[in-house]
This record gives C-alpha cells, sequence and structure tokens, in this order.
C-alpha cells in the first residue's frame, strides 16, 4: 500500500511483483451504488451522476461547492501535480490544455497527429508534438484519469490501431477540467458513463465499425462498443433518444449490417420500456441498463 499514486502505479506494479501478485482495479462509485444513497428520482439523481461522478467524498458531500471544491483539489493535487512531478513534465499547462481537449471531445475519435494538430490552432507557437501527446496520454491512462478504447473492424476481425477513443474514468473529474460549464454534448457524456459501467461489469471494450457497400460506394459505419467477456460479445449502440423512425433506423443500421448471432442493444437516454424489434435488436432505457446488474442478459 502507498500514500500517493505518484510512487507506485500500474506499471509499477508488473515491474516488482510479476507473477507474484494480482492487481484488482477499483472503479469510482457505480450509478446503482450512488443511486443507492441517493433520496430524489433516478432522473435527477442521474443528471447529478453526470455532473459530480461517482468519488465517494463526491458523492457523500452535501451541497454543490463542497462537491466542487473536492473535484477540484483532486484534479490539481492528486492528479495533475503527481503526473508532472512523476514524469519530470516541463509544461504543466500544456498537459492541462491536453485533458481540457478530451474532456471536451470525449466519445470523437482522434489520434496523438490530430491533438497535435488542434494545438496549434490554438495557439501557433505551440511546440506540442505528436510524440510529446502520445507520451502524456500514457501517463494519464498510467494515473488512471482516461481510458483508450481501441477501434475494431467488425467484418474483417481486426484492430484499426488508429484513431481511437478516450473515455474518463469519472464524470466529476472530466467536468472539473471544464469547470463544470454545463455540455451540450449530454450523448457523449451517456457514452462515456456506459463504456466504465462496462469496464467496471468486467467486460474488455473497443468501439466498432462495420462496413457497407451503398451503390459503388463503401461506408463505414460506427458501433459505440463492442463488449467482450470470455465466449460471450455483445454490440451496443448508445442514443440520447429515439423520437422518430429516421433516427430509428440510424441507430439500428449497423447493428443490422453485422453478420452473427451475438446480442445487439441500443441504450436509450428516456425511461422508455425494455422491450425486442422484429430484428432481434434490444432497447433499454440508460436507468435499467445502469440499475440492473443482470440488464445484459435480457
Amino acid at each position: 500500500m502507498t500514500g500517493s499514486n505518484s510512487k507506485f502505479l500500474s506499471p509499477d506494479i508488473v515491474t516488482e511483483f510479476r507473477d507474484k501478485g494480482d492487481e484488482i482495479r477499483v472503479y469510482p462509485l457505480s450509478f446503482a451504488e450512488f443511486y443507492s444513497v441517493y433520496n430524489g428520482s433516478e432522473e435527477i439523481a442521474l443528471s447529478e451522476y453526470y455532473t459530480y461522478g461517482g468519488l465517494l467524498l463526491t458523492v457523500l458531500s452535501k451541497t454543490d461547492n463542497s462537491k466542487i471544491n473536492y473535484l477540484r483539489t483532486q484534479k490539481d493535487n492528486v492528479y495533475i501535480n503527481d503526473i508532472v512531478d512523476r514524469n519530470k513534465i516541463q509544461n504543466k499547462e500544456e498537459l492541462e490544455m491536453l485533458v481540457q481537449i478530451i474532456a471536451s471531445d470525449i466519445g470523437s475519435l482522434t489520434n496523438p497527429l490530430k491533438l497535435s494538430n488542434n494545438f496549434k490552432e490554438r495557439d501557433k507557437l505551440s511546440t506540442m508534438t505528436d510524440k510529446t501527446i502520445y507520451n502524456y496520454l500514457g501517463y494519464l491512462q498510467d494515473a488512471f484519469m482516461i481510458e483508450k478504447a481501441r477501434r475494431f473492424d467488425v467484418r474483417e476481425k481486426r484492430f484499426i490501431e488508429i484513431p481511437q477513443k478516450y473515455y474518463f474514468t469519472d464524470m466529476g473529474i472530466r467536468n472539473s477540467f471544464l469547470d463544470f460549464r454545463q455540455s451540450e454534448e449530454i450523448s457523449h457524456v451517456m457514452e462515456n458513463v456506459i463504456y466504465i459501467e462496462l469496464k467496471k461489469r468486467g467486460y474488455n471494450v473497443d468501439v466498432g465499425s462495420v462496413e457497407i457497400r451503398e451503390g459503388d460506394a463503401k461506408k463505414q459505419l460506427k458501433i459505440d462498443f463492442v463488449a467482450n467477456k470470455g465466449n460471450n460479445k455483445i454490440y451496443i449502440q448508445s442514443a440520447l433518444e429515439m423520437k422518430t423512425e429516421e433516427k430509428v433506423k440510424q441507430e439500428q443500421k449497423s447493428l443490422i449490417n453485422i453478420n452473427d448471432l451475438f446480442k445487439k442493444i441500443i441504450i436509450v437516454g428516456d425511461n422508455i420500456k425494455r422491450s425486442r424489434y422484429e430484428n432481434r435488436i434490444i432497447l433499454m432505457s440508460i436507468y435499467d441498463f445502469l440499475l440492473d446488474e443482470n440488464s445484459l442478459e435480457y
């Protein structure tokens, strides 16, 4: 046991113990754990979870100010300062800006070169190279702040190394980098929460794509998540809402074009009743998914 994650992170465990120990990763509270001590409706609880996340002392804090102050302290003192000290980073501001860019763009495909170009668009004098950003992303993952989801070609059954997606392990830490400004991209926040819930349940999670042909052209359709556990595989789409027939067809399109018999699920942000389409695609609400630990067995 150690009092500082700057002195003993995941790579150190592998080096120090090798085959003499196991690593058990503990995530912040799930929404089900959060809601078990929350006094209010599911809808209000989820909105608060999206904002402040599941770190235990955040959940136990009584006011918005105390939650915000705690998360800002964690961001500055536990995460950023430790990462800077451990890795001897010279420019702390550039590291923080990188995290802000990722926080603003969760759920989007990216890579170090794209992020480097983003820096140059913001600051013409920026010296942030793609190699530096690659290293910084590794540091952030070692500190358990973010996780990388690789892209998987469903038809070819192979990984596509770039681009990838990055998700935060806790929404409160993510929002602290954005000064808790209300994000219009709630669909991406919901996607991040689904990703972490799948990881907490023991799944290996990739983002998927499936190629289709429309006329003479080929087109890549996205699959939000390809979740694997042993011999079990589940394809999952995250949709904030599906109020029109056009939206239903859009969310189903990639799933319909997967030529295997593994389970296919669309998780919707509305509090709807769980059901199954004629094409065997399952529809469930984010509340059913998060609050029922057996929801994926439906």
